[in-house]
């Protein structure tokens, strides 16, 4: 049998740190830590609570999963980051990349001074959730554009629709695509056709708002979704981004050449509205119309 000096000495040798919180949050007790790449000492926080040490909306969030875990008598995982700008008495400026830990918090059968206790092991998660993020934009990206593509855009519509029936937040669409661009795929080969798509991209990039979001939605059709957006700004969204199209392939130099322009459809999200896929197909409508009626030209449904 193991001993209770052995057991200590198992305890601090812990890679991770593991910290004994009471409910209120105080600091009974600190194991381990001693993956020297990634934490420091905490034996001086003992004594100490989150809230004495951490701002108040970050520690509120510790305190209430410190409560879910006692509540429900169940292991906790959950994923955080510390900054800090979280701490309190540090500067904001610090690390450009908050750190990224898991916590598993696990509820304990008996009390220290009169207070349920949790046991909260704290893993550096860093390096892992950095290649997530990066595995996640992948797979929201478009390879050609390096906007997002039409995964993501399904996943942007789900959400937007769902904010415009819950709260009313105004939400309006550009659908357009590229004036000519056989043309120019038939006289200059799809790699010609591949850079003028880039460059539209681009420019959708430098014309929109960050707020905004560009998706490439297929071939040389994009779709923009405008939050919080009515229609008739949008439209003046669209035109603003046709005209600066226009000028980036405008050559005064093959002015009998057909260049490449683009046809924007315009609509916005209305109550009548039962999916975003409604105002997804008024929006390739409009953007239909446009291009009937002449292309580099803006029509709103």
């Amino acid at each position: 049998m193991i001993n209770a000096e052995q057991m200590s000495a198992v305890l601090a040798a812990l890679p991770d740190p593991v910290f004994l919180l009471s409910r209120s949050g105080k600091y009974v007790a600190i194991f381990g830590g001693k993956d020297e790449r990634y934490y420091h000492d905490g034996s001086n926080l003992i004594g100490h609570t989150i809230s004495d040490l951490i701002k108040k909306d970050k520690a509120d969030w510790f305190i209430s999963i410190i409560e879910r875990a006692l509540d429900t008598q169940a292991l906790i995982i959950e994923e955080y980051e510390l900054s800090n700008k979280d701490v309190k008495g540090l500067p904001d400026e610090g690390p450009s990349e908050p750190i990224w830990f898991e916590a598993r918090v696990t509820p304990l059968d008996f009390k220290v001074d009169d207070e349920d206790v949790v046991l909260w092991v704290a893993s550096n998660i860093s390096p892992r959730h950095k290649l997530e993020t990066q595995l996640r934009e992948q797979s929201d990206t478009d390879l050609l554009t390096g906007l997002y593509n039409r995964r993501r855009l399904e996943r942007e519509l789900n959400y937007h629709f769902s904010a415009f029936q819950r709260h009313g937040h105004c939400v309006s669409l550009l659908m357009f695509d590229l004036d000519h661009l056989k043309v120019l795929n038939d006289t200059q080969g799809h790699q010609a056709g591949d850079q003028a798509i880039c460059k539209v991209a681009q420019t959708c990039k430098d014309t929109l708002r960050q707020t905004d979001i560009a998706c490439r939605f297929g071939g040389d059709e994009f779709v923009v979704i405008l939050p919080h957006i009515k229609v008739a700004q949008a439209t003046q969204t669209a035109q603003r981004l046709r005209e600066a199209v226009e000028n980036v392939f405008y050559d005064k130099n093959k002015a009998n050449k057909k260049p490449i322009t683009i046809s924007v459809g315009v609509t916005e999200m209305v109550t009548s509205d039962t999916s975003y896929s409604q105002a997804l197909k008024r929006a390739d409508v409009a953007m239909y119309d446009a291009k009937h009626n002449g292309r580099n030209t803006v029509i709103c449904k």
